[in-house]
């Protein structure tokens, strides 16, 4: 019903945007002429075939407005490009304003994102004032079940409600009340029931009392999900396979299509989509910028390192960036001279005397980084990422700290969220390796473009000083 409801408002939606178009190219009301009219006619039933192709009128409960409004977006310009290469085909394109054209596209982009919008706000709000609400059963273990149940009731906009955990191992809750846990607390979770009886579990289904049916399982547990699918097949409930590969997994496992097949990415960047454009623009104009407007800076301390000490102006050493692909790295130098042990880096400590007093000014205030947007420039590096380590210490911590070499999946960078939340300068520990990690990997798994800006604004607001930077 509300699949048919929404084809309708969108066909209507296109042809209010077709009346606005027309006010906007006459500069008065005026009613459709005969040619607009059928345009208006036939994009119609484009609309009715090119939409539920792209997707727009599956369920999108759970799921980012944002794609949807993508989708509606690049929807309706497809359908608009076809009704004009068909109206060229039929010899009847001058009798059609580009104007009017033009005025009608992005009127109705724009009714059809706000109805989207509103509607999806609706029923956001509904589902968490209860109504529209999917009963769901979870068949899995206690610990992923509990996980799931939390994320739908942090979500109550989704309209998914937990009905019960199915667990075929028993024991797993006998062990937590040998344990020590009381007989009713293992029997729920999250104030869901556990239930081990398959036969109640088959009678919830077929009394349609459960609408959803998640199979949050190990991929090894193949018999139990075959037996699950065959069971329940024809009782019209909705069966979503979530696989468990946390053990696999350093990121949020994201399905994507290979091929044509679908494939879930256990160690690949998360963020090699169209969506990382802006990144990628925002860097070089950010680095063209930076580098622009500090050059006098830039020269009046490449003069100063020139006279602190016998030695070159800039610091290089070979750093790991995306995809393990090595770059070099360009520094203020603000150490003296020194031959460093063969296949050791020793990282400035407080009070080192290696640094200069030039150069501990350098650190301090993190202006020895400047020169690396020349690396963002050529695209080694970005301006947010997590900081490459040298190549020493790669070798040192790869084994050490779980998701450490994950951390180049992506662009390393000036800055980073783990630089803005503490984490800058000497690891001399490995909790502060992990820490650093941590945080980096949080920033990969919930990258966005403002997430970025956010970063860039802290990281001026709170100055680019450190005590941790020796």
């Amino acid at each position: 019903m509300l699949s048919v409801l929404s084809r309708i408002i969108d066909i209507a939606m296109a042809a209010l945007g077709a009346l606005i178009a027309a006010r906007l190219h006459e500069g008065r009301f005026v009613w459709l002429n005969d040619m607009e009219t059928i345009a208006v006619a036939f994009n119609g039933v484009l609309v009715i075939v090119f939409f539920p192709a792209l997707g727009i009128y599956q369920s999108w409960r759970g799921k980012p407005v944002r794609e949807l409004l993508w989708r509606v977006a690049f929807g309706w310009l497809i359908v608009e490009g076809t009704g004009i290469l068909m109206s060229f085909s039929a010899h009847r394109a001058e009798e059609l304003s580009r104007l009017w054209l033009a005025f009608w596209a992005v009127a109705t982009i724009a009714l059809l994102l706000i109805t989207k919008t509103l509607v999806y706000a609706i029923l956001r709000q509904l589902r968490r004032e209860g109504f529209n609400q999917k009963a769901v059963a979870v068949v899995s273990g206690r610990q992923y079940g509990q996980f799931l149940v939390e994320q739908m009731h942090k979500r109550p906009d989704a309209g998914f409600s937990p009905v019960c955990i199915f667990n075929e191992d028993p024991g797993e809750d006998a062990g937590i009340q040998g344990a020590g846990a009381p007989a009713a607390a293992a029997a729920t979770v999250a104030g869901v029931p556990i239930e081990h009886d398959f036969a109640k579990l088959t009678k919830l289904v077929k009394s349609r009392a459960i609408r959803e049916l998640w199979l949050a399982l190990p991929i090894s547990q193949e018999r139990t999900i075959h037996k699950m699918v065959t069971e329940f097949k024809n009782d019209f409930v909705n069966i979503r396979f979530i696989p468990d590969v946390r053990s696999l997994s350093l990121f949020n496992h994201a399905v994507v299509d290979l091929l044509g097949v679908p494939a879930i990415n256990l160690a690949a960047s998360p963020i090699t989509d169209v969506r990382i454009l802006p990144k990628f623009v925002f860097d070089r104009l950010f680095a063209l910028c930076a580098l622009t407007a500090l050059s006098p800076l830039m020269a009046a301390i490449a003069v100063m390192v020139k006279l602190s000490s016998p030695g070159p102006v800039f610091f290089r050493q070979k750093r790991k960036g995306i995809d393990g692909n090595e770059f070099e790295i360009y520094k203020f130098r603000s150490m003296k001279m020194h031959a460093e042990k063969a296949g050791t880096v020793t990282q400035a400590t407080k009070n080192d005397s290696r640094v200069t007093t030039l150069g501990r000014f350098l650190r301090r205030t993190s202006l020895d980084e400047l020169p690396q947007f020349i690396n963002v420039l050529k695209g080694e590096m970005s301006v947010v990422g997590p900081r490459p380590h040298a190549l020493e210490h790669d070798d040192i911590y790869k084994d050490l700290v779980r998701g450490y070499m994950h951390r180049y999946r992506i662009k390393p960078g000036i800055t980073g969220w783990a630089q803005i939340n503490g984490y800058r300068g000497e690891t001399d520990r490995i909790e502060k390796m992990m820490g650093r990690v941590k945080l980096d990997l949080y920033y990969m798994q919930h990258w966005t473009f403002w997430l970025d800006i956010k970063i860039v604004a802290l990281t001026l607001w709170k100055g680019f000083a450190g005590s941790n930077a020796y």
